[in-house]
């Protein structure tokens, strides 16, 4: 998995991110159906673009590191896909993410 995370850098502005695990089953043991269960809204940042672009060519820096928990939209981003790994990664730009949760 790693070396499939290596060969995928982001271009630009854009973050690499893997959703949190949807809570399956609550506290006292009860599984939630999946279509009870609601959409996971933070993940991990797993690689990060080198970021935008000013006018006179050089780079705003992205304010998310690699390893950071973020909070994320309902809605956006784009599904992908990486070799031999069934977990969830999304891509999104530095200014979709909504938050950046510190512990």
């Amino acid at each position: 998995m790693a070396n499939a995370i290596k060969k995928l850098v982001p271009l630009l502005d854009r973050v690499l991110i893997k959703r949190a695990e949807a809570v399956t089953k609550t506290a006292g043991g009860i599984v939630i159906p999946e279509k009870a269960q609601s959409k996971v809204l933070h993940g991990e940042v797993v690689a990060v673009g080198t970021g935008s672009r000013k006018e006179n060519g050089e780079f705003n820096p992205v304010l998310v590191k690699v390893g950071d928990k973020v909070l994320l939209p309902e809605y956006g981003g784009t599904k992908v896909s990486l070799d031999n790994d069934d977990k969830e990664y999304h891509l999104f730009r530095e200014s979709d993410i909504l938050a950046k949760i510190e512990n």
